[in-house]
């Protein structure tokens, strides 16, 4: 499975990820759709397929490429905790909302 690294600039990701969305892209998926399925823009997708047409090799970010598999899946676990934390908050917050909601109508009546 692929890895990326969120930065200021963007995703970056490795080689084998781009490989893997240029061959789904090659057995006549759609642009969109595998942009969709993979979370990445349908614009980087066509650039890693033109590169792919030419011959170019599909690099990885230096990023990337400075990392040791453990860093990265360490980086990406880091990234995944952030994400489930703003997730869990913003349903605190929606739960304290209709909690809120349903005491004031509660005492209206």
């Amino acid at each position: 499975m692929g890895t990326y690294i969120a930065t200021k600039s963007g995703r970056r990701y490795d080689a084998e990820f781009k490989a893997n969305a240029v061959s789904l892209v090659l057995a006549g998926r759609s642009y969109k759709d595998v942009a969709q399925d993979l979370g990445v823009s349908s614009w980087s997708l066509r650039v890693w397929h033109q590169r792919h047409q030419k011959g170019q090799v599909l690099t990885q970010s230096k990023a990337l490429a400075d990392l040791t598999p453990e860093q990265r899946e360490n980086r990406r676990l880091r990234q995944e905790l952030a994400y489930l934390q703003r997730q869990r908050d913003i349903l605190k917050k929606a739960l304290a909302i209709v909690s809120d909601g349903h005491l004031n109508s509660a005492s209206n009546s």
